[in-house]
């Protein structure tokens, strides 16, 4: 996976748009992001103390809350992380080079949901 198929799969959920957040690609809907590209920080480097850690690009993807991106930390595929930076915020990380197709469409419609208005779920549910 790469961020233009990411773009594609995000821009064909209802209601999303695309933008910029800090410099970033971010996907949002009815004005809040639910999606967006997540470089690492110099910080998040120094963290992971010398051990390898996900390449990039990876996204970041909004969870409904810290149980549902528990859950999706303990069911998903190694691609499916989180760090330090994101404890305690409902979302998870997602290295693209380890996804596939279907787990990334899933997480990304899972991100749009928390934020899509009951006629924009019922559009996705119609399609």
């Amino acid at each position: 996976m790469d961020l233009d198929e990411v773009a594609a799969f995000a821009r064909a959920l209802p209601g999303a748009e695309e933008g910029e957040r800090r410099g970033a690609l971010a996907w949002s809907v009815n004005g809040r992001v639910f999606a967006w590209e997540r470089p690492y920080s110099k910080a998040d480097i120094k963290r992971f103390g010398g051990e390898p850690y996900p390449q990039q690009p990876i996204v970041a993807v909004r969870t409904a809350g810290l149980v549902e991106k528990e859950a999706l930390l303990a069911s998903s595929s190694p691609a499916v992380f989180t760090i330090v930076h994101f404890d305690g915020y409902a979302a998870v990380l997602v290295e693209l080079a380890g996804a596939g197709p279907e787990e990334l469409w899933e997480i990304l419609v899972d991100g749009w949901s928390v934020h899509a208005s009951a006629d924009q779920l019922a559009a996705y549910d119609a399609q």
